[in-house]
């Protein structure tokens, strides 16, 4: 991780992460939250064995979740309602099954929605604890218990459309999350006036995380590189596995490990540890954009480091710098070039083709 501890610069003291996702050596270590002192200590007599890496993902999210809305009854309360919720869960298995199963791609279910959603709520309170104020407050719709609920349920129920295809999934995913979102945030917002634009939020982030279109608010945001902090060896291993041998699930196997604290000179640094110079793909390809092309983009800083024991490096440094990459090789050059947003490119090129103008009044 490159240069730990930049929130603590001025106090003498490092300052511990907000959420780290960790899977260095190959295995499934941790993920953490800010506060583990915050939970009690568990009955010895209770033994819990956790089968799976899958299993003690979900777990250890939960907690960091549960944790970080603590001092926050309607956002905790929602998200109680949603992590228990049949339908939920029965979206998050099916669309890990269409896109793991029938497309080879990485985990889009049960672990993603709680990976992200943890991230998530690192990067909402790491804004807020910024004086940023999200549109949800800056509407004057709600509070700050608001736009942690909003952006807990967008952020864990923006996959759920793959489960109809990937192709659209996005707004597919709008569709069958508003039964969800009436049931959980009926009895937590009785006046439907105020629960409709809370709701509009949440249905805005899960429709734009994919930046098709991108999102035009702070929570939208959050969702959208929440979502593109999830790219660690961890969520790649299984597509590997199951046969999906591309670019893709090879560079995710090449990120240990994810970080999301304090910047030094933005409210959030997201660092990024690979074992091997490949993982810059994941980092341009899902993380970068999804920072340069939504309102986080003034609030994030973006970092990938190398270690040092890995294969033969290439990169041993790379940092966010606008739309540009400034990148550190191994021979001590530096070297400026402007991220790759194939996902942009796609769109301009469409909107080219169809002869639609760039102005729309």
């Amino acid at each position: 991780m490159s240069e730990p501890g930049n929130g603590g610069e001025g106090t003498g003291m490092a300052e511990e992460p907000k959420f780290t996702l960790s899977v260095a050596d190959g295995n499934v270590q941790d993920v953490e939250s800010r506060h583990p002192e915050a939970e009690a200590a568990p009955d010895p007599r209770r033994v819990v064995e956790f089968t799976t890496p899958r299993a003690k993902l979900i777990e250890e999210a939960h907690r960091a979740i549960h944790m970080d809305l603590a001092d926050y009854p309607r956002a905790r309360a929602a998200y109680e309602a949603l992590r228990g919720d049949p339908e939920a869960l029965a979206h998050w298995d099916m669309a890990n099954y269409i896109t793991m199963r029938k497309l080879g791609y990485n985990d889009h279910g049960r672990v993603h929605a709680f990976i992200t959603g943890a991230a998530s709520m690192a990067i909402t309170e790491l804004l807020l604890e910024a004086g940023v104020r999200p549109d949800l407050m800056e509407s004057g719709v709600g509070d700050a218990d608001d736009v942690f609920l909003a952006v807990i349920l967008g952020t864990m129920l923006h996959d759920i459309g793959n489960q109809i295809h990937r192709v659209g999934h996005e707004g597919h995913g709008v569709t069958l999350a508003l039964p969800i979102l009436d049931r959980i945030m009926g009895p937590i917002y009785p006046d439907p006036f105020k629960r409709t634009k809370v709701r509009a939020f949440i249905l805005g982030a899960i429709d734009s995380h994919d930046l098709n279109p991108p999102p035009l608010t702070l929570e939208g945001g959050i969702t959208a590189v929440a979502d593109g902090t999830d790219i660690t060896k961890g969520r790649g291993r299984k597509a590997f596995a199951l046969g999906s041998v591309d670019i893709h699930s090879i560079s995710a196997l090449a990120v240990d490990q994810v970080v999301i604290e304090r910047g030094r000179g933005k409210p959030v640094l997201i660092s990024v540890t690979m074992n091997n110079s490949g993982g810059i793909f994941q980092v341009e390809e899902v993380l970068a954009p999804k920072v340069i092309r939504t309102p986080m983009s003034r609030y994030v800083e973006l970092r990938a480091t190398t270690r040092p024991e890995g294969d033969e490096q290439i990169l041993s440094r790379v940092r966010l710098d606008g739309d540009h990459f400034v990148m550190d090789l191994e021979d001590g050059e530096r070297v400026v070039a402007k991220v790759q947003d194939s996902r942009q490119r796609i769109a301009e090129a469409v909107v080219e083709n169809l002869g639609l103008g760039t102005e729309q009044r």
